[in-house]
Order: C-alpha cells, then sequence, then structure tokens
C-alpha cells in the first residue's frame, strides 16, 4: 500500500476518529503486524497536538499463551499497578485509538470457560472506573490488515497479494481512499444525521423484524430512547468518530422487551473464535434459546457472561446496499461485518441514545430500562429481504426497511 494512502489514513483517525484536543494525551494499542502504520498514527497525533502518545502493543500468540499456561486464580488477579493505570485513564481522560488486525481464529484451542471466569472475576474490579469515563473521553476503533487475518478473508491469495487485497478493502469501506477523506466523512456523517433526525421525530416505541430466514422479532423502545449515528460528542462537547468505518443508526432498547427469534446472517467472531450458523430466541426481552451449527457452547458461554449478557444493548440498522455488503468481503471482524447489514447487540446499552443523558447518571439511565453488562457483542441480522416496521407513540405503523433496504 502507498505510504502516501496510509497516511491519510492515520490522519484521518487522529483528527476525525480521535478529535484530538491540543495537550491531549493518547494511548494507541495495537497489534505488531503493521507497525509502520502505527509509527504514522503517532506522528499524527503529534501533529493534531497531541501532548504525550504511548503505544500499547498485543500479540495475540503471547495473549494466547497466557490464557493457557496462567492459573484461573492468576489470571483473575488485577495488580495494584494495573489499578493505578485505570485511575489515571479515569482522571487524565486520554484519547483511545484502537487498531484491530488480528486473526479471528487465533484463540482457537484456548478453555473458554476459564477465560470467561477469569473476566467475570474481574469486571467488578474494572466497571468502576469504566463507569467514571463514559461519555468523557474520544476513542476509535479501525483496522489495519494482518497476515492471518488477510489469509482468513482471502484464504486462495499469496500471503502478500492477500494484505494488500485487505488493504484495499479496508481503506475503501473507511472512505479512507479518496483525495479528502475528512470531507468525505463530514459529507457521510450529514446523511446519517438526516436518517437520526427523521426516525427521532416519529417517536418509536417498537421494532418488528420479518425475514423469510426464520427472523420474526420485536423489540420495545425506552419512551426516552433516541437514534444515534457517526459521530458523537463527549460531555465536554469535543467530536469523535468512534468507528471507522461506520454505517448504522442505532439505539438501545428497553431491557426486558423483546420477543422472537432472531437468525445471523454472517459469522460472528468471539474471544478469538468463530461462532456460525446461529439463532437466538428472546422471550420477556432474554436469550432463553439458542441454535448454532459451530461454537453453540461458546455462544452459550457468551450469553451467560452476567445477568446482563442475555439482553440486548443495541439495536442498529444498516442497509443491505451497505459498501460493505456489496463488496461481496465476509471480513470476520465484528468492527466491518456489523456495517454490513442491521445488526442486534447483547449486552451493555449506550447512555447517550437515551434524551437527555448529559443530565442523568448512569444509574438513572440503567432505571429507565437501559441495560448494562460486562459484554457488548453485535451480531448481524439484516438480509436481502429483511422488513422492519415501527410502531410508534401515536398507534401509527411506519416501514422502515423494506428488502433489506430503507424505506425512506
Amino acid at each position: 500500500m502507498k505510504k502516501t494512502v496510509m497516511q491519510k489514513y492515520a490522519r484521518l483517525l487522529a483528527r476525525k476518529g480521535l478529535g484530538i484536543q491540543k495537550g491531549q494525551e493518547v494511548i494507541i494499542q495495537a497489534e505488531l503486524d503493521q507497525p509502520d502504520f502505527v509509527r504514522m498514527c503517532v506522528e499524527e497525533c503529534y501533529r493534531a497536538g497531541a501532548a504525550k502518545v504511548t503505544v500499547e502493543w498485543n500479540y495475540l500468540p503471547v495473549s494466547k499463551a497466557h490464557l493457557r499456561y496462567r492459573t484461573l486464580k492468576t489470571l483473575s488477579h488485577v495488580e495494584k499497578w494495573e489499578l493505578e493505570k485505570l485511575e489515571h485513564r479515569a482522571t487524565a481522560l486520554p484519547a483511545m485509538l484502537y487498531i484491530s488486525s488480528e486473526d479471528p481464529d487465533g484463540m482457537k484451542g484456548v478453555n473458554q470457560e476459564k477465560v470467561a471466569k477469569s473476566q467475570q472475576a474481574k469486571y467488578p474490579i474494572i466497571k468502576p472506573y469504566r463507569d467514571r469515563m463514559e461519555n468523557k473521553y474520544q476513542w476509535c476503533i479501525a483496522a489495519v490488515p494482518g497476515k492471518a487475518w488477510a489469509k482468513k478473508v482471502f484464504p486462495g491469495m499469496q500471503v502478500n497479494r492477500a494484505v494488500e487485497k485487505l488493504w484495499e478493502a479496508i481503506l475503501f469501506t473507511a472512505r479512507a481512499d479518496g483525495e479528502d477523506p475528512e470531507a468525505d466523512w463530514n459529507a457521510h456523517n450529514a446523511d446519517l444525521k438526516a436518517r437520526c433526525d427523521y426516525l427521532n421525530g416519529l417517536h418509536i416505541r417498537r421494532l418488528c423484524y420479518h425475514s423469510q430466514n426464520g427472523t420474526d422479532f420485536t423489540v420495545d423502545l425506552m419512551p426516552q430512547s433516541m437514534f444515534c449515528a457517526g459521530a458523537e460528542t463527549t460531555l465536554s462537547g469535543v467530536a469523535f468518530q468512534p468507528n471507522i468505518p461506520s454505517e448504522e443508526v442505532f439505539t438501545s432498547p428497553m431491557r426486558g422487551r423483546a420477543e422472537g427469534w432472531v437468525v445471523a446472517t454472517r459469522p460472528l467472531s468471539y474471544r478469538g473464535e468463530m461462532i456460525e450458523g446461529f439463532a437466538i430466541r428472546f422471550s420477556e426481552g432474554r436469550a432463553v434459546e439458542v441454535k448454532a451449527e459451530k461454537n453453540e457452547e461458546l455462544l452459550r458461554s457468551m450469553i451467560g457472561m452476567d445477568e446482563g449478557a442475555a439482553y440486548l444493548g443495541e439495536c442498529a440498522l444498516v442497509p443491505y446496499s451497505s459498501p460493505i455488503r456489496e463488496s461481496g468481503i465476509t471480513f470476520y471482524n465484528t468492527l466491518f461485518d456489523e456495517n454490513a447489514c442491521c445488526h442486534l447487540a447483547l449486552g451493555r446499552g449506550f447512555p447517550d441514545c437515551i434524551r437527555g443523558y448529559e443530565n442523568l447518571t448512569l444509574e438513572q439511565c440503567r432505571e429507565m430500562g437501559l441495560n448494562d453488562s460486562i459484554i457488548h457483542v453485535d451480531f448481524m441480522i439484516g438480509s436481502e429481504d429483511l422488513h422492519i416496521d415501527a410502531e410508534t407513540e401515536d398507534g401509527r405503523t411506519v416501514t422502515l426497511f423494506s428488502d433489506g433496504n430503507w424505506a425512506f
């Protein structure tokens, strides 16, 4: 990939993705796959005004070794220095750039029960710090190719060609390959905002999903629910782009108000393993029955992570004509595949999907019906014939999606 194109992408992530403020601290988390690109991101963050940029490197095979050889007790322990690190982040509120490139099958063979139990043990310790940071800092998730990931996406190609092909797909879907990526994102965000404004003006109370593949499902929204999309704003008024790419218009539903079956239309990468060919049945808002052709036990483990993991935290509307879906590529990476079609998410909901959230505490948001959980996992349900109707608070039925795409 040409360095000039990569440089524009790095600039987009620093300026549009993170919206770095002068003198702000930045933390970048990345795998070892594209160190030269990470260097570009560091430089662009400094050029955007960052006072300090720290890179935290990850390497999936080492993470896998830790999980395999450490005892559950050791995995579950949070060291003092880790708490000090969390305290620093909750106080300094650095902008966080997460660069994804890991192997979708990179954790295959790991004891997933051990992983789940260690996460469950640490979560109550980590959660207060995370809650303190909610809606107060900028963050952005983006991607670069890793060799193993590229070979998963393009199995018939030589590895170098597969990496180049994945670079092309990432930059295209991220709207980062044009002359002025920031201007392209401004135009895209304007379109997403217009759709949000229309949906919020309907005052929707229920969404009804139907597809020939077996999806037959209803979910209620909170009276205070609102749709969001694209750029977000911190409580202090700083704009940032949390996901690059992003095609979704989304909201958080009412906990405990979902009924029926939803059928997944794309594989799900979870904890470094693939879950495929699955469906979930909801009753009184809770996932009460699951089926999967591959890794059904992992799906059950995900839903059992805590009480909130079996409830929904997000309903996202994405047209089937999305550039990501029309690329014909299954990315095996949720950042991309969730933006290929409509999806739902199990677990934690978003406070900023509640009108007036800036004047509410997290506890008040959750009392209104916002779900909370250790997880937030998106899974795709969009199809070529998906139909979605909205029932409004004044008794109307409005079609939002017809044949998989926007009906307005």
